[in-house]
């Protein structure tokens, strides 16, 4: 891959990664609800969910795999439902607290939670597929690209998601605990957009 193509891969990996999706509702949500720690738990699983899409689109499996369209659909929608019970269920959280002043968290890990929701999205994995090879030189070295483009579109990822969970956690921060209830609910909303946005995009 030349510089020339490699800059102009960098240009479009920025833009995509600036259009949030149903992870990014999953990191400002538990974000504002739990801090910024969580968030980046989220993104750390979001992370190995695309270090799993991409390999994937490495070994050419990505063919067989979009051939499977109904099985994915219905990934789709279990990766929906859990986002919006989620949602649902911090909206409907009483707002308690922890003995040292933190809300309370969660059953089940962050990271495993972005894990779950980023794996769910059968969405990035097509578009991986039909994005990659707009940029693979046919002389160099294929694999060697694959991680490239991999590791590059992983690496902006990361900054994006960041950025919204420290952002978030920011924001909680300045409510005070007495608010715990009211950032239940605008991050239990947060989560059912995402599980919506979800729901109703196609793969193809």
């Amino acid at each position: 891959m030349s510089l020339e193509l490699y800059a102009t891969y960098v240009v479009a990996c920025i833009v995509i990664v600036l259009v949030p999706g149903p992870t990014v509702t999953l990191i400002i949500a538990n974000s504002m609800r739990h801090g910024s720690r969580a968030g980046l738990a989220n993104v750390a699983g979001t992370q190995a969910g695309l270090a799993i899409m991409i390999a994937i689109v490495g070994i050419g499996l990505n063919t067989l795999i979009a051939g499977m369209g109904h099985w994915f659909e219905w990934v789709r929608l279990v990766g929906a439902a859990y986002l919006i019970w989620m949602g649902v269920q911090m909206f409907r959280a009483k707002g308690t607290l922890n003995p040292d002043g933190s809300a309370r968290k969660p059953r089940g890990g962050f990271f495993l939670q972005g894990f779950l929701v980023a794996i769910s999205n059968p969405k990035t994995l097509v578009f991986f597929g039909a994005f990659f090879p707009q940029f693979i030189a046919p002389q160099g070295n294929y694999t060697l690209q694959i991680v490239v483009m991999g590791l590059t579109a992983m690496v902006f990822a990361a900054m994006s998601d960041s950025t919204y969970a420290l952002a978030a956690g920011r924001a909680g921060r300045l409510l005070s605990a007495s608010r715990v209830k009211l950032m239940s609910r605008i991050s239990g909303s947060f989560l059912v957009g995402g599980g919506l946005w979800l729901a109703f995009s196609k793969a193809k």
